[in-house]
């Protein structure tokens, strides 16, 4: 499995293309959708699927223009759409910027289930408390979490101070992940890439 990370938006976000074979799934396309497309085309892909660890304006904003012009599904937890039907409104407030809105219908993606590309699966980890509806992305065989805003390089973690977020869940949601193989390689939302034993060693 191929992972290419495309830092996006306004807020610099990590949109990770993952591919096997000639097959790539998009996760977290916050925005730039013309970046997105262009490497997509350059590198001879086919796009099968979008999706996003959770809801917030800076991992969605360009999954509309991406479902459409590649004709795949977008799958997000459905706990988060209340955040994805107010994108535009948030990300105009936080980055003073016009925003198109998510007009793509979502699919739903809960524990469990899993997301093909290729010869290889993602399958999906509930990871709620950033978001209620968050989610990581996780290959066994190839040792890669893409994990969101759940937690950083530098054993950071997602924001917990949102009237909807809930640090109870976080918490119960690190504990989760960090269950997974120490040698297991974290994607973030934002900044670099990191893994689970480097993050349980900042906890200790």
């Amino acid at each position: 499995m191929k992972i290419v990370t495309l830092e996006v938006g306004g807020l610099k976000t990590n949109c990770y293309l993952v591919s096997s074979g000639d097959e790539v799934g998009i996760i977290d396309p916050g925005d730039d959708a013309d970046y997105i497309i262009r490497k997509i085309q350059t590198d001879n892909l086919k796009p099968v699927w979008i999706a996003v660890t959770h809801g917030h304006f800076d991992h969605v904003l360009a999954v509309s223009e991406l479902a459409l012009a590649f004709n795949i599904p977008f799958y997000m937890h459905p706990d988060d759409e209340f955040l994805l039907n107010r994108a535009k409104e948030t990300a105009e407030h936080f980055l003073g910027v016009y925003a198109d809105p998510v007009l793509v219908e979502p699919k739903d993606l809960k524990e469990g289930a899993k997301l093909k590309v290729g010869s290889e699966e993602l399958e999906v980890i509930e990871t709620p408390g950033h978001t209620p509806g968050g989610i990581c992305l996780y290959s066994k065989s190839n040792k890669a979490l893409f994990c969101g805003d759940l937690i950083f390089d530098r054993g950071t973690v997602g924001r917990t101070d949102f009237k909807y977020s809930s640090e109870e869940k976080m918490e119960q949601s690190i504990k989760k992940i960090l269950k997974l193989p120490e040698n297991v390689t974290v994607y973030p939302g934002h900044s670099d890439k990191t893994s689970i034993f480097s993050h349980k060693k900042t906890r200790t």
